[in-house]
């Protein structure tokens, strides 16, 4: 039984990848679909018209498809081994689980309101929510990695730290970007 775990945990672990990168290209869509708001017109409306259908085409066939096959294989690795729900780290790993789905499903309202040109959240606001998704990988992978190796004080500062830096280099980014005119 245990063998049928480590097949369930790769294929697992190769959908959370699949998962991200649909999540990462997702927002990175948004962000150029708002600022094709900034075109002129014919170049705008082209631009949106094909942004809306790559981002469905993403959401549809990689990202929804991905988190799903991510959530069974990770139940299904709970079937077979029930002990990990008495783990602690198991525990903070749900949350951030828990915190990356509704992420997920907070992406997909942000794509319904640019399809319906009703969404109000600017490039730069939807880079600083591009890095969420980063913070919580990177803190699902330390907490699965270090497990309870790992004081949980040190890990939450060092992950307040970690986004603190990504966000003041998105902001110096947004700087850059003005100065340069990119």
């Amino acid at each position: 039984m245990a063998s049928y775990y480590y097949y369930i945990l790769s294929v697992h672990i190769i959908f959370v990848v699949s998962w991200m990168a649909g999540l990462f290209y997702s927002v990175r869509l948004f962000i150029y679909h708002t600022e094709a708001e900034d075109r002129p017109e014919i170049e705008r409306n082209i631009l949106k018209k094909e942004y809306e259908k790559i981002e469905a085409k993403l959401w549809n066939i990689i990202t929804t498809p991905a988190m799903v096959l991510t959530v069974l294989a990770g139940v299904g690795m709970v079937c077979i081994r029930p002990d990990l729900l008495q783990a602690s780290w198991f525990h903070v790993k749900l949350g951030f689980v828990v915190a990356l789905l509704i992420y997920h499903f907070i992406c997909q309202n942000i794509m319904k309101q640019l399809k319906h040109g009703k969404c109000k959240i600017s490039s730069f606001n939807l880079r600083l929510w591009n890095e969420v998704a980063t913070i919580l990988l990177v803190a699902i992978v330390f907490t699965v990695v270090l497990k309870s190796a790992v004081d949980w004080v040190y890990g939450l500062v060092g992950l307040i730290i970690f986004s603190v830096v990504i966000m003041l280099g998105v902001k110096w980014y947004k700087h850059y970007r003005k100065k340069h005119d990119c």
